[in-house]
């Protein structure tokens, strides 16, 4: 457990209403809450920014017009015309983590995108369904992937043990990519903020430097949703078009 004022105590998943079942802990969390709160903010987002379908689109409209361009230009670019069945949950996921980045950047929030748990779950559930995609389209012809076309026969089988390493691992690294980046970063605002508190009148420097971190931060945020849904669509193309 982290120890009181550390830096990693931001990251302390607290229960808000005890519950067990069956001596299973399933108490509702802070963790929790802020998932129905993303889910509900990107609800509102897209059923109230589309509700008017104005000619000239408001605040709302644009950026669920502009969310959805993103993830369909994201998709045709990476998977082509094969994948846009796949679009509504692409966009989920987008939605889902990008609002969990941003919210965690409010004072006093809770940013669940920094606990690997929740980031490998999301990989996983990723992982398990291109998988089957890939299954459910090809058959055992799927296998294929893990042999690139045009490779000799003498390097096939260190080939093939690359190639099913690298896919097995695909779930993990794109979980840790996601968890390190959050963890990092509001851990080193955290250390910063520290500074500013301790240093009082002179603590000028850091607080200006803070500020600068935190647009970055923003920015990391956004991008690293971003990042996730981008590998997303790769591993779905894989599954969908055995490109090597």
């Amino acid at each position: 457990m982290a120890e009181k004022h550390s830096p990693l105590e931001q990251f302390s998943i607290k229960p808000l209403v005890d519950l067990k079942v069956g001596g299973i802990d399933i108490s509702f969390t802070n963790s929790a809450l802020m998932m129905f709160i993303a889910l509900g903010l990107v609800t509102l987002v897209m059923v109230y920014g589309m509700r008017h379908r104005a000619m000239v689109p408001g605040r709302l409209q644009s950026m669920a017009e502009l969310s959805y361009e993103l993830i369909a230009n994201l998709l045709r670019d990476n998977v082509g015309k094969q994948g846009m069945p796949y679009f509504p949950f692409v966009f989920s996921v987008f939605m889902f983590i990008l609002a969990a980045n941003l919210l965690g950047m409010l004072p006093y929030s809770f940013t669940f995108t920094s606990h690997i748990i929740v980031t490998f779950a999301m990989a996983a559930t990723i992982f398990v369904g291109v998988t089957i995609i890939g299954f459910a389209r090809h058959g055992l012809h799927f296998f294929s992937l893990f042999l690139p076309s045009g490779t000799p026969i003498f390097l096939a089988p260190l080939i093939i043990l690359i190639e099913i390493i690298s896919y097995f691992v695909r779930p993990v690294s794109l979980s840790v990519r996601l968890f390190g980046n959050m963890v990092a970063g509001h851990t080193m605002l955290k250390v910063f903020a520290g500074f500013v508190i301790a240093l009082g009148i002179f603590g000028v420097a850091p607080l200006i430097l803070i500020v600068a971190l935190t647009g970055l931060e923003i920015g990391i945020a956004i991008i690293q949703a971003y990042v996730f849904t981008i590998l997303t669509c790769i591993y779905l193309n894989d599954a969908v078009n055995l490109h090597h």
